[in-house]
This record gives C-alpha cells, sequence and structure tokens, in this order.
C-alpha cells in the first residue's frame, strides 16, 4: 500500500447533526460493512463501547478501515458533545483531511464554528456535508449562507456549478482574468482547480444529501478521494510519530493509536522513551522498549508500520498520550494537549467502600493514562481522588465505565473551579537551607507579575563560576513542584522569576539539596508579594431566537459577565460575551430552558482575570507548606509520612 493509496481524515460534526449516520453509510457504500447500524439503537459499527450503545452519543475516537475507487481510507468518527473535546483534539494530531458535517436544518450550531477554526488553525484541508435535508425547515442554500458569514466565504457549493466556478476565480487570478474576457472553462477544469485548493485548505467543497435517507453518500466519497490529500513522509526517512489513542487487549496488554508522517516501525523494534527526569542531573531518563505486535486498522497483525499509516501498537509500556516517537521537529503540527479546550472543573472521586480506594485510585490512573487532561491526581495525606473534568455529561459517562469495566462504584463531589494565583507585586524570595547538616543551598529569587497568559519564565543571573550550571538546572526543574500551589492553594502562574544568588558548599551540599530548597525560597517571595487570584473567563458564544436576546443578555449581566457583541442572522441573533466560569457551569441548561431548546452557545477559554477573594476561593494545601520550615525538610528527608513529594 502506498501513500497515494491511503487516506487519514476525520469526521466532525456539533451533537446530533448526523455525523455518525454518515459514517454508517460510508461504511456500507464501501462495503465494509454489510448493514448500517442505528445511533439511537445502539448498533453503529463506529459506537462499539457498550456505553456508547446504550446512550446513543459517541464517547470515544474511534478509527476504521474502508476502500473505494482502490484508495484505503482510514476514517476516524469523533464524539460531537464538547465535553469530549479531548477526544476530538486528539484525533486531529492523527489526520491529514476532514469531514465536517453541518445540520441543514440547524444550519452552524456553536460546536460546529469551534471544530472548523481549529481545523482551519491547523491548515487541514475539509470538505463540508449539510446534512438532514429530508427534514422539515431543512434549506441547504440557507445553511450554506450562515456558513460563509460564520466559518469561511471560501466555500464552494459543488451542487452550483457558478458558485464553485465563482470560488475557484477568486483563488486563481489567471482564471478569473480569461473568465471576466469570456472565456468559459471547462467543468473539468474547474474542478482540478477546486480539488487543488482543497488539498492545500484554501477552498471548502460542499456537498449535501441525507445521510438517514442515503443520499448524498457516494459523493462525499468521491470528494475523500478527490479533493482531501493523501499523506505526505517518506518511509526511508528518520521516524517522526504521534501517540494519539490507548486501548487495553486482554491478551497482550496495553496498545497505543500511532500515526507514524516519517520512518517506519516494525515489530521486535527497540524504541528509547521517557521514564521521568533524573534528579541529580535533571535530565531525562530513558528505558528501551521492544514493540511485540502492530496491527492495522482492521484490527490484523500488521508487522511494520510505515510513513502515512495508522496502527495500533503494542509493547510501548505506559508511554503517554501525545509522545512523539523519534524527531517531533517532523511533525506538520504541534501537538499540545487543551488547545481546543481545557478542563477548568476539578472533582473529588470517592468510591463506594473507603476500602476501595486504591482500586479506583488505580482504574483513574489508567483513565488518565488514556486521557491526559483528565490528570487524576491522589495526595496521600488527605486520602484524597481529584480529577480534572470538562462537564456533567463526562463525569455521567466516567461513573459508568468505572462500574462497567473496572467494577467499582463512585461518586464525585460537585465540582468547583480551577483558579489560579499570582503574585502582586515585584518581591524578593531567600533561602538559606545550611541546617540540619549535611545540606547546603542558598538562594536569592527576583519574582515579579508578568502579562495574562505569559505563563511562568525563569532565568539565571548567577554566573557559573558561583553556582554550577548543574545546580541551575536542578532549581529550573524544581520550579513546577515549587508553583504547584501557591499562598491561596492553586497554581501559581504569569510570573518572571530571576535566580540572583546561588551558594553551594564543596562539602556540604547534597545533590538534591537545591530541588528541596526552591519551593521555599519560592514561597518566601510569593508570601512577601502578595497574591492575587485569577479566575477563569469563558469567551461564550450564544446562538439565539431574537425573542431571547433580552433575557441572556439579563443572565449574562447577573454572571458577572459583559457582552461584546451581537450579530443580527435572519431570525437569529449570534451574541458574544464573556463570563466568569463559576457563575455559568449550569448555564447550558437555563439556556435550553429559556430558548425552549432553540438556542446554543459554544464555550472557549478566553483567559484570566483577577478576582475577588470574597467572590473566589481558596484551595487546601495538599503537602507540607515550604515554610513550615522545620516539618517541611523533615517531610523532604522522608523523616514523615506524606512529604513535599505527596501528589502521585
Amino acid at each position: 500500500m502506498t501513500q497515494q493509496t491511503i487516506r487519514n481524515i476525520g469526521i466532525f460534526a456539533h451533537v446530533d447533526a448526523g455525523k455518525t449516520t454518515l459514517s454508517e453509510q460510508l461504511l456500507a457504500h464501501a462495503g465494509a460493512i454489510r448493514q448500517t447500524g442505528s445511533v439511537d439503537q445502539g448498533t453503529a459499527h463506529t459506537d462499539n463501547l457498550p456505553i456508547e450503545q446504550r446512550r446513543g452519543i459517541s464517547v470515544k475516537a474511534t478509527c476504521v478501515r474502508m476502500v473505494w475507487r482502490d484508495i484505503a481510507i482510514h476514517l476516524i468518527d469523533t464524539p460531537g458533545h464538547v465535553d469530549f473535546s479531548a477526544e476530538v483534539e486528539r484525533s486531529l494530531w492523527a489526520l491529514d483531511a476532514a469531514v465536517l458535517v453541518i445540520c441543514g436544518v440547524e444550519g452552524v450550531q456553536p460546536q460546529t464554528e469551534a471544530l472548523f477554526h481549529a481545523l482551519r488553525e491547523q491548515k487541514i484541508p475539509t470538505v463540508l456535508f449539510f446534512n438532514k435535508l429530508d427534514r422539515e425547515g431543512a434549506d441547504a442554500d440557507e445553511a450554506l449562507e450562515g456558513a460563509r458569514k460564520l466559518l469561511s466565504p471560501e466555500i464552494a457549493p459543488l451542487w452550483d456549478a457558478q458558485a464553485t466556478l465563482e470560488a475557484v476565480c477568486n483563488q486563481d487570478d489567471d482564471l478569473m482574468e480569461r473568465y471576466l474576457m469570456g472565456e468559459e472553462p471547462s467543468a473539468q477544469e474547474v474542478m482540478g482547480k477546486l480539488q487543488a485548493f482543497c488539498r492545500k485548505g484554501e477552498i471548502y467543497p460542499a456537498l449535501k444529501g441525507s445521510a438517514l435517507r442515503d443520499e448524498g453518500i457516494t459523493e462525499v466519497l468521491d470528494a475523500m478521494v478527490d479533493c482531501l490529500p493523501p499523506p505526505a513522509g517518506d518511509p526511508a526517512e528518520e521516524l517522526c510519530g504521534v501517540v494519539f489513542a490507548a486501548q487495553q487487549d486482554r491478551m497482550l496488554g496495553r496498545g497505543v493509536w500511532v500515526r507514524l508522517y516519517s520512518g517506519r516501525l516494525e515489530n521486535r523494534a527497540a524504541l528509547n522513551l521517557p521514564a521521568g527526569v533524573d534528579p541529580l542531573t535533571g535530565e531525562e531518563k530513558l528505558v528501551q522498549r521492544k514493540i511485540t505486535q502492530i496491527r492495522s486498522v482492521a484490527g490484523q497483525d500488521a508487522g511494520a508500520l510505515s510513513a502515512g499509516e495508522i496502527g495500533v501498537v503494542y509493547g510501548l509500556g505506559d508511554v503517554a498520550i501525545g509522545h512523539v516517537l523519534g524527531n517531533d521537529s517532523l511533525l506538520p503540527r504541534r501537538v499540545e494537549p487543551g488547545r481546543l479546550r481545557t478542563p477548568l472543573m476539578t472533582v473529588q472521586a470517592i468510591p463506594e467502600s473507603p476500602d476501595q480506594m486504591n482500586d479506583l485510585r488505580a482504574a483513574l490512573m489508567t483513565l488518565s493514562g488514556e486521557d491526559p487532561l483528565l490528570k487524576a491526581t491522589y495526595t496521600r495525606s488527605l486520602n484524597q481522588l481529584q480529577l480534572h473534568v470538562m462537564g456533567a455529561i463526562q463525569l455521567e459517562i466516567l461513573e459508568e465505565e468505572l462500574k462497567t469495566r473496572f467494577s467499582l462504584g463512585v461518586r464525585f463531589t460537585k465540582p468547583a473551579v480551577i483558579y489560579r494565583e499570582t503574585v502582586a507585586q515585584a518581591t524578593e524570595g531567600f533561602v538559606a537551607y545550611t541546617m540540619p547538616k549535611p545540606c547546603w543551598a542558598i538562594m536569592r529569587f527576583r519574582i515579579e507579575p508578568a502579562p495574562r497568559g505569559s505563563g511562568v519564565t525563569f532565568v539565571s543571573e548567577v554566573p557559573v563560576r558561583e553556582l554550577s550550571l548543574h545546580y541551575q538546572h536542578q532549581v529550573e526543574q524544581a520550579l513546577p513542584l515549587a508553583l504547584g500551589q501557591g499562598r491561596l492553594g492553586w497554581q501559581v502562574t504569569d510570573v518572571k522569576i530571576t535566580l540572583t544568588e546561588g551558594n553551594s558548599h564543596q562539602w556540604h551540599t547534597h545533590p538534591l539539596d537545591f530541588i528541596v530548597a526552591t519551593p521555599m525560597g519560592i514561597q518566601d517571595g510569593l508570601r512577601r508579594g502578595g497574591n492575587v487570584l485569577l479566575e477563569p473567563i469563558l469567551s461564550i458564544r450564544f446562538l439565539l431566537p431574537v425573542e431571547c436576546v433580552g433575557r441572556v443578555m439579563s443572565d449574562v449581566a447577573v454572571m458577572r459577565g459583559e457582552v461584546t457583541s451581537t450579530i443580527t442572522q435572519g431570525e437569529r441573533v449570534i451574541l458574544t460575551a464573556l463570563v466568569p466560569v463559576e457563575s455559568s457551569m449550569d448555564y447550558a441548561a437555563t439556556l435550553a430552558a429559556v430558548t425552549g431548546g432553540r438556542g446554543g452557545m459554544s464555550v472557549s477559554l478566553h483567559g484570566y482575570r483577577e478576582c475577588p477573594l470574597e467572590l473566589g476561593a481558596t484551595a487546601e494545601r495538599r503537602s507540607v507548606d515550604p515554610l513550615d520550615t522545620s516539618k517541611y525538610i523533615l517531610a523532604a528527608r522522608s523523616a514523615l509520612e506524606g512529604g513535599i513529594f505527596d501528589i502521585e
């Protein structure tokens, strides 16, 4: 199988736009399945988890294989609900092109817009399919007009030859000039140019039909082959691939889905994978793993994986989702979890029975390995399990998955907002860790507020002759530990930290002293500089009936938000607002009630802004406070149960 005979395509949509039904029809037309399944009846072939079949929704992205006109299409069917945006995001790491399904009745919905902008940002060629045109109220031309306004003007409706010609002329000056001179280009020439522009992500071909009524399906398959690009990359070049999902096999253990962009993987090949950081050197430790089996998308033993292909690789142990195998500079786009949507709420997971805490902990660590944004953490001193979550639907699915997959009952506390904090003013922090011997680490830090969204930056002004580079690396390595909880209990961000003074002792300095001492110096500075609570702010785009706009604007004000724009589009209004997470967590249900189910909202993180402490919250410290010096040093030296490395 050559790269020219492969297409790696993701299929995306707002929930209930008919995406999974379209996937079923594509598989049936291509001969991959004998009979289409039903989402409502739980028989869809791409919804193969028991949870998905019972609930009739897609929870996990699924990769299936079909062949059309001698082209092998690897189709990744993604969830439509925003709570599973992490699954959608990881799918973007693996594909070369996309099909975006738009409801012909509702038109562009909030999640449609979020998905399209993510695809466009990553420069992923995309074909649009206007679905459900069999339903009352459906209007392809109206939906097209809305898409041109909300998504891109460069949409070419393939059912309208004149509009398609105009879209191509807008991208091709030579063709435009010939057309204006009265020359009528052939349909073959126009289509050839359209396909070329689509493969470069400059035009978005649009098709229409009804997946439920089996209308327009072959046209979609033809467009996937003709308009969307084959994978690039050379099997003979250096290895480059990304791990984008994980699964468990009863016999083979943990397998990871890998998209290979360059090079080749074979059975029994050995790979060096990360195994944490060496605390003595600050360098990443490596462990060698040997591939035990490679399976194709079709589930067969493939023996090897070449550039452009997708497969499941066994034997790589607990390699993280998002890990890049080989040379990451060869990736066509960045792999960065949380770009599409970041969890902004945290919950505690409480086992049905206290003696099941260890089992629940192991299960959630497994699930966290499959979804890195879940961030399951266990705090030994508090005997607490915490998760980062997207929303209520995700919690319902987690509860059911723990019951069916791990036979564990669990309840979750009410979701709480994940705040952050920063320093109020420029300050200095100092630590002289010289007792009890043997130890010696003296440091002075300058800590300054930084612009919102800048994160943490670290520089050192200490000459190497005064403090060896080895110890300076340890200081930088210890910053995540030092900033994991500030004086208000939240992760510290938007600060610039400068090491201005550093001193070690030839005889007394222990190899780990600078890792132990850094949190003491940083926390000293945070105490001196004062603290500012930062709350997450959402950018919410509402799609509303005209008569509901006043009520929603009033609700935004009550939620401490502000309306930033309103655009009237026929009988609907697009209203955008900035609203704190804390006051808007349950607003989706309110909006559905207010609008009679006719309104929608899409959400993205706008950023963080200062919040009065009385309107926010502090967080309980999860480990020994570095400013409680004697207790902290004992903990750090493992003389006290718990300790500074208390969070696992």
